[in-house]
C-alpha cells in the first residue's frame, strides 16, 4: 500500500511538534468520505516496546480481517530502534515512522484503519489515529482502553449494557466517547481519527466486538501480535 508522506521526521523539539500538529489540525474532517455499506475490509494497528543494550526498540504490527466475516486476510509488521523520547501527546512521532514502514507492506489497502489508542480524543486532536490519517489517506479510528484525562475532565461511566455510551465532552466541544462494548467490563474509550463521524466510529466499533474481547476484533489481533513478534525480535 502507498503511504503519501505528509510531513519528514527530522524534528526534536516540542515547538516543531507542536506547530505539525496545529497544521494538521485544521485539515481534520469529521465526516464520512465513505459508505459504510461498502466496507470491506479493516486494519488493526498497535505497537510494543522493548528495551535491549539500554536502547528501545519497537515493532508494529497491522492485522487486516474481513469485515463481515471477521477472518484474518493479512499480517505484516515493522520493527526498529526508537530515537524520540516518549513525550506526552506527541506519541505519533515516535510510532509513526514504524506505522509507515509496515503500512506500505500491505498488499491489501484496507478500507479502514483502527488503532490502539487514541483519536480526536487528544490534548490537540492529534492522537496516533488522527495523526497517521494523513499519511493513509483512509478513514481512521482511535480506541483507547484507558482513558486520557484532558484539561482536567473527567467522563461519566455509561450504562452497564452493550452499545451504551457517554459523550466526552470538553469546553463544550464532544472530543470522543465512552463506550460499553461488552457488559461487566470497563468500558472503552473511542474516538474519531479523520475522515469519518463519530455515530459512525461507535457503528464499526461495536461491529467489531465478540465474546472474547472488550476491544475490537483488529486491535486484538494486532496487540496479540505484536507480543509474538517481540519475543521472536528481543532476543536476536
Amino acid at each position: 500500500m502507498k503511504v503519501q508522506l505528509v510531513h519528514d521526521f527530522n524534528v526534536n523539539t516540542e515547538d516543531e511538534f507542536l506547530k505539525i500538529q496545529k497544521d494538521l489540525t485544521k485539515r481534520i474532517i469529521l465526516q464520512n468520505n465513505f459508505n459504510v455499506d461498502n466496507i470491506q475490509t479493516c486494519a488493526g494497528v498497535d505497537l510494543a516496546y522493548w528495551i535491549k543494550d539500554k536502547e528501545e526498540y519497537a515493532t508494529c504490527c497491522i492485522v487486516v480481517i474481513d469485515y463481515k466475516t471477521k477472518e484474518v486476510l493479512e499480517k505484516v509488521y515493522s520493527y526498529g530502534k526508537i530515537n524520540e523520547p516518549y513525550i506526552p501527546g506527541y506519541l505519533a512521532f515516535r510510532e509513526l515512522p514504524l506505522i509507515i514502514k509496515a503500512v506500505e507492506k500491505l498488499a491489501i489497502e484496507p478500507d479502514i484503519f483502527i488503532f490502539d489508542g487514541n483519536g480526536y480524543l487528544h490534548y490537540n486532536h492529534m492522537g496516533s489515529a488522527t495523526h497517521a490519517s494523513f499519511f493513509l489517506n483512509k478513514p481512521t479510528i482511535g480506541v483507547a482502553k484507558s482513558y486520557l484525562k484532558i484539561k482536567g475532565a473527567d467522563f461519566q461511566m455509561p450504562k452497564d449494557q452493550v452499545g451504551a455510551y457517554t459523550d466526552i465532552i470538553i469546553d463544550d466541544e464532544v472530543y470522543g466517547r465512552a463506550l460499553r462494548s461488552r457488559e461487566n467490563a470497563k468500558p472503552i474509550f473511542i474516538s474519531c481519527g479523520n475522515y469519518i463521524d463519530l455515530e459512525t466510529t461507535t457503528k464499526i466499533v461495536l461491529n467489531l466486538i465478540n465474546k472474547e474481547s472488550r476491544i475490537p476484533i483488529p486491535t486484538r489481533l494486532a496487540d496479540l501480535e505484536t507480543h509474538i513478534v517481540r519475543e521472536k525480535l528481543r532476543w536476536k
